[in-house]
């Protein structure tokens, strides 16, 4: 029988194996950002430890840094203590950092496969759930708790119990108008946010071959809200070519046989996988969340659905809770839902890619006078190249507050970014539960197309609509 793509990268990995059923797996690359790390490193220093391999390691700070000016640092506040930390411990360990103001500086699962970090077959992990998005270049990407992070730096290995594997099959071709941020949104919504838990997502099929880079990690990265532990995708001649621009490639005979390893990871005709699912794209819609969860989605052509069409009890009972808490009323029309807010970033929809398709729907087009519009771009990078392509005046021009530095912003809410209780915005983010944009702020996630159409709507809009 043959093997599927992670148990080829996992058994490559594989240092030490325990009849427990933990392995010892080897980490080829370990991220770091400002909020979880402090514990670490002090965990590392009380015990008299070093970090085993800074040129493996690399720190950004993105979580809790100002998007609008540097000079907005609270130097008081938390957020500029976990920053301090952050510099003083690389620093002190050697590991490159990427502050606040750097060229190369960005959210750090936007920076990792743009520096080219992020390589096929790889081991990468983070202390963030999110880092499943680098999983769409064929790596074995995972987000690790504090704990692991210590162990990571002293050891650069990691136990882990290897989970079960799932195959999502996406046949036919996403819709011209649809995005894959609603074929995740689709999903999610009809297998649950538990739906692959203890599992492994690989998606394959025609729809998922065809997607661009930015589309794979947009899948990859909210494979953590279905439940799974991480999602890849097998490497091929999109992953190669996106690859070949990035800095530090090998070249010549070298980048050959890089590229012919990695055309290896993908799995056997024969793999076996313990869960499969299929899912027909040529159907899909625009999807929005009505809920608290990405799960609590429908077409944004459809209606608020009633708890009663829930036979689940616990299904029902959540369904209750969402809607009180989101201030929806069953059978109201999702296009009749205003908003307060337009919120177009995060590691989920911050590429380039994703302000080209905002500034699509928003050229020669202003958004409505009651909704504030702000676009943070997900790497310093991002910025420059959206400013060569003259995005920043269609933003401008459209009334969008284009953000001149990278960061999580709005998507976490640790800096000025926040809704005030009681506002509501659509959001390109990839989380919805309660006070997650802010105490008491109710969050609509969609596409960064949708997002853009409902900011000139003031109310949930596809470009369509317009």
């Amino acid at each position: 029988m043959g093997t599927t793509l992670t148990q080829k990268i996992w058994d490559e990995h594989v240092v030490r194996r325990e009849p427990s059923g933990e392995d010892l797996l080897y980490v080829d690359l370990h991220m770091l950002h400002e909020v979880n790390t402090p514990q670490a490193f002090e965990g590392l220093w009380a015990s008299g430890r070093s970090v085993r391999r800074a040129d493996l390691t690399v720190a950004t700070e993105d979580h809790n840094t100002p998007t609008i000016s540097i000079d907005r640092v609270d130097r008081s506040g938390p957020a500029w203590a976990q920053s301090r930390l952050l510099r003083e411990n690389c620093a002190r360990a050697g590991i490159p950092l990427l502050r606040l103001g750097d060229t190369a500086q960005g959210i750090v699962h936007v920076i990792g496969p743009e520096l080219g970090l992020t390589r096929p077959g790889m081991t990468i992990v983070c202390c963030d759930s999110h880092t499943t998005t680098q999983g769409a270049f064929g790596a074995l990407a995972l987000g690790i708790g504090t704990r692991q992070v210590e162990h990571v730096l002293a050891t650069q290995t990691l136990w882990l119990r290897r989970p079960k594997d799932m195959a999502v099959t996406v046949t036919g071709r996403l819709p011209a108008d649809t995005s894959a941020k609603d074929l995740v949104l689709a999903l999610i919504a009809r297998i649950g946010t538990a739906g692959a838990q203890g599992h492994l997502i690989e998606y394959r099929g025609e729809a998922v071959e065809v997607l661009s880079m930015a589309e794979r990690m947009t899948l990859c990265n909210m494979a953590v809200e279905a439940g799974s532990r991480a999602g890849v995708i097998a490497p091929d001649e999109t992953t190669f070519d996106y690859l070949a621009r990035r800095p530090s490639m090998p070249t010549g005979k070298d980048w050959d046989d890089e590229v012919s390893y990695w055309r290896t990871l993908r799995s056997d005709n024969d793999a076996r996988f313990d869960r499969e699912v299929t899912f027909d794209a040529g159907g899909l819609v625009p999807y929005v969340t009505w809920g608290t969860n990405p799960a609590q989605s429908v077409p944004l052509e459809a209606t608020v659905p009633s708890p009663a069409q829930f036979t689940d009890a616990s299904e029902r009972a959540a369904a209750e809770r969402a809607l009180a808490y989101m201030d929806l009323k069953p059978g109201t029309a999702m296009r009749a839902v205003p908003v307060d807010a337009v919120f177009v970033g995060s590691c989920t929809n911050s590429r380039i890619e994703d302000l080209r398709a905002a500034a699509a729907v928003l050229r020669g087009r202003r958004v409505a006078a009651n909704v504030q519009m702000i676009v943070v771009p997900g790497s310093a990078a991002v910025r420059r190249q959206a400013c060569e392509e003259a995005l920043d005046e269609v933003f401008a021009a459209a009334g969008a507050d284009f953000r001149p530095l990278a960061g999580c912003s709005m998507c976490a809410a640790l800096n000025e970014d926040r809704l005030q209780p009681g506002q509501r915005a659509a959001s390109t983010n990839n989380r919805n539960f309660e006070g997650r944009q802010g105490r008491g702020a109710r969050t609509h996630v969609v596409s960064p197309a949708v997002a853009a159409a409902t900011a000139v709507a003031g109310r949930l809009a596809t470009p369509a609509d317009l």
